[in-house]
């Protein structure tokens, strides 16, 4: 049995699966409204045997096969054909953890990320040859910025940590909270701070060759207000900030970021993202969903030397009959259609690794917090980068214990 049955024997044990007339509806295991799932004109259930229903869900749009909704009405037939018959028990699917190298991995994540952490913002340092006070370090200041970020505290809170970093050796000076702050919000520190997440995926290049790309939302501390003049009162709504970013499917590692308003289009940031990583890294494959699917995307990815895996709206494309010619002319456009039309097994064998970069989004949040704190819009946008920057250490802690890499050393590496 694998997982697609599992999760259907659990619909139709679990949710209530009701029909009308030929077509059932089967609510979603996320909770987020039901699917309909079609039922062809005096089709009675036959054991053993497929029904030939067809699902409105994106997984049966992209496989043209059962998906688990299906599956889920098939057995519910098969119960009302069959009141008597014994019922499946559920075993869930589990998948294998090296849980000696994860219990070390998150046992020494801070004794080991502060560290590395130092060594990382070491390459922001800069002489000062101006007059009068010198600036604090700006190697300092994003130790602080991102450690504050990686611990969770205010500010205030955070002062102790602070001072023990600068007791430790780890920073220059020991700044006060309110230069902390200031220097956040500082659009001088964005530019530092991309640099330094560019730099953290680095020590997993040996490790990563295929990337997907998708973008998440951030919620702030400030609303939108305006009027509705249909139902006649005002409304409100919170802002929010999106990420858009490519991460390694393997260890999760960020390998490029951009900052947008909450409304802006994923795929006006997907070429900047690749371009970023394309520098750093040898790409094989990169998968996206169809909000990144055009004809511009799909060579660009080419021209890199890579393939892209992301689906075509509308489901199968209509050409039937068609057989491109794959030589160095054809274009990557023709070459994934006919992929996707007429080997969707392989293609959605390397779609998949999209799932990762939810992934990625979903250790972002749940270890630093789907909220800013930040009220200005550039200290919003450096609290995102503060969490990338400490996620992608994180990743490389645990690669460490998992996968044996060596510790990286950052100074003398790149200069910001």
């Amino acid at each position: 049995m694998d997982t697609r049955e599992a999760k259907a024997l659990e619909i139709a044990a679990t949710l209530p699966v009701k029909r009308k007339g030929d077509v059932w509806t089967v609510p979603s295991q996320a909770g987020h409204g039901s699917y309909r799932v079609s039922e062809p004109t005096n089709l009675r259930y036959v054991p053993g045997a497929r029904s030939g229903l067809a699902c409105t869900c994106p997984d049966f749009d992209e496989r043209q096969g059962p998906c688990k909704h299906v599956l889920a009405v098939e057995f519910t037939m098969q119960r009302e054909a069959t009141p008597d018959a014994d019922v499946v028990k559920l075993r869930r699917p589990t998948y294998p953890q090296n849980w000696p190298a994860y219990n070390a991995a998150q046992c020494q994540e801070k004794e080991q990320l502060l560290p590395m952490l130092a060594d990382l913002c070491g390459t922001l340092s800069r002489p000062y040859g101006g007059r009068g006070r010198p600036p604090l370090p700006v190697s300092d200041m994003a130790f602080a910025c991102v450690s504050r970020v990686y611990s969770g505290l205010s500010a205030r809170r955070f002062d102790s940590d602070v001072r023990e970093a600068a007791e430790k050796g780890l920073t220059e000076q020991d700044p006060h909270f309110n230069s902390v702050l200031r220097y956040l919000r500082s659009p001088s520190m964005t530019a530092a701070l991309r640099g330094l997440v560019e730099l953290s995926a680095l020590p997993l290049k040996a490790v990563e060759t295929d990337f997907a790309v998708d973008s998440t939302g951030f919620t702030t501390s400030r609303f939108e207000r305006w009027y509705d003049h249909k139902w006649g009162k005002e409304k409100t709504r919170r802002q929010w900030v999106k990420l858009h970013a490519m991460t390694g499917v393997r260890t999760n590692v960020v390998t490029a970021v951009e900052l947008s308003g909450g409304h802006s289009g994923d795929s006006l940031y997907f070429k900047s993202l690749l371009a970023t990583t394309a520098q750093n890294f040898d790409m094989r494959d990169v998968s996206a969903d169809k909000a990144y699917s055009s004809k511009a995307i799909l060579q660009a990815v080419a021209d890199e030397g890579a393939t892209p895996y992301i689906p075509f709206r509308g489901g199968i494309p209509a050409i039937q009959g068609y057989m491109p010619t794959m030589t160095e002319n054809t274009s990557a456009f023709y070459r994934m259609q006919y992929m996707f039309a007429y080997q969707r097994d392989t293609f959605l064998a390397h779609y998949h690794q999209r799932s990762n970069v939810e992934t990625t989004f979903s250790m972002i949040k749940r270890k630093f917090g789907d909220s800013l704190r930040s009220k200005s819009e550039t200290g919003q946008m450096n609290e995102i980068l503060c969490k990338v920057v400490a996620h992608n250490l994180c990743c490389i802690i645990s690669a460490l214990h998992e996968l044996g890499i060596e510790a990286p050393q950052f100074q003398g590496a790149l200069r910001v």
